[in-house]
């Protein structure tokens, strides 16, 4: 299969001789609506056109009965989260030759007076939160945002605000190239307030940095009524999470986690880590509501609900395991865990009582878990706490 992506902006595009030529010696052309209004007068006669809308089975259907190359107009940079990517996914085998435009987000930062040299673009076009959440976590200084209709202007500075990343503005560009083309620069409470033309890009740029601590304090963090001490203490949180070793992993289940304080610390240090936490006390869902948005962490997927009852087949597959809780049933939730575990995951645990720290080496080498050398802290007068790490080898 052959074929020739052609990136296109806003507007009648005016192809260099070399396009045009190329386009003449075609009959089977390809791309959106919009696309098609912009290049019709350009194409042969007797070119047939393939609309590309959804579904996108039939469209790859067609492509594939073609038996002749393919133009393709597509927006912008066609390799910038763009139809040349889509194509070389389903076709890997395809001779793919692409002409890039201009993508919006170039096109805005041109229009802003940007540099691109710092900026990182993210989309969240049909798309989730989860790539914008770790630039903005990372606090990149200048990140450029695809967005849609639910993933508005308006929508992502909100997003911002509310987990407390205040030291951003926003730039926005609408209609580039079009006969309503704005290019606008906010604060994030003044883009919530505002209605934007639904073709629109965004940069956030930083103004000032977030101080954010290594080690959040523990009385930075909400905690149970009548309970301060419920909660992993700040170093032997981070021996805990020195000890999952995340810095290689995607997956982490932090199950029991309380205050959510051990999630907290391990997004903010590793943001593009997916984060699955557990608990089964009701009032935990609005404490560690809480302390996400205090502490800047969008992103943690939370489960309520008794872990023996949680159906883990719809959950990634986990890399890192940390049990900060099990409620007196140790063995059972060990074995659902390693029903679940890949090979070289690692599993940590927090433990005060001696049959608990006896029960895990105990069922680790039934299991043919790699058991490490045990921790042991004391934090103020605090009871001592062992920190028990293995890792599943086969």
């Amino acid at each position: 299969m052959i074929f020739h992506v052609i990136g296109i902006g806003n507007k009648e595009p005016d192809f260099p001789e070399q396009l045009m030529s190329l386009i003449q010696r075609h009959q089977l052309f390809s791309g959106g609506q919009r696309h098609y209004d912009l290049v019709r007068h350009l194409l042969p006669d007797t070119h047939r056109w393939i609309g590309i809308k959804s579904p996108m089975d039939h469209l790859f259907e067609l492509y594939q009965q073609a038996n002749q190359p393919i133009v393709v107009f597509a927006s912008g940079d066609p390799l910038f989260y763009g139809m040349a990517n889509t194509l070389r996914t389903k076709y890997p085998e395809a001779e793919i030759h692409t002409y890039p435009y201009f993508s919006s987000i170039q096109l805005l930062a041109h229009r802003a007076s940007i540099s691109n040299n710092l900026l990182r673009t993210v989309s969240v076009h049909g798309r989730t939160w989860a790539a914008l959440d770790e630039v903005v976590i990372r606090q990149e200084p200048l990140i450029g945002v695809l967005t849609d209709v639910e993933k508005s202007p308006s929508a992502i500075a909100k997003r911002l605000l509310n987990y407390g990343y205040t030291n951003y503005s926003i730039w926005i560009g609408e209609d580039l190239e079009g006969e309503h083309e704005q290019v606008r620069h906010f604060s994030l409470e003044e883009a919530v307030k505002e209605n934007f033309h639904s073709l629109n890009c965004v940069i956030l740029q930083k103004e000032i940095h977030r101080d954010i601590p290594f080690g959040i304090e523990d009385t930075a963090f909400e905690g149970l009524e009548g309970r301060p001490n419920m909660i992993t203490k700040m170093p032997v949180r981070l021996c805990s999470l020195h000890a999952l070793d995340l810095g290689s992993k995607t997956v982490l289940w932090d199950i029991g986690f309380c205050t959510g304080s051990l999630s907290i610390e391990a997004k903010l240090r590793f943001p593009g880590l997916a984060i699955h936490a557990f608990e089964k006390r009701k009032e935990c869902l609005e404490i560690i509501e809480n302390n996400r948005f205090k502490h800047g962490t969008p992103g943690i997927n939370v489960y309520m609900g008794d872990i023996f009852e949680t159906n883990f087949t719809q959950i990634s597959q986990p890399q890192a395991v940390f049990i900060g809780g099990h409620g007196g049933r140790l063995n059972e939730l060990l074995q659902k865990v390693n029903s679940c575990l890949i090979a070289g995951a690692v599993i940590v645990m927090n433990a005060v009582q001696e049959d608990s720290i006896t029960d895990f080496i105990a069922f680790s080498g039934q299991v043919n878990w790699k058991l490490e050398q045990p921790l042991k802290l004391r934090v103020d007068q605090h009871n001592e706490i062992t920190i028990l790490k293995a890792i599943k080898e086969t």
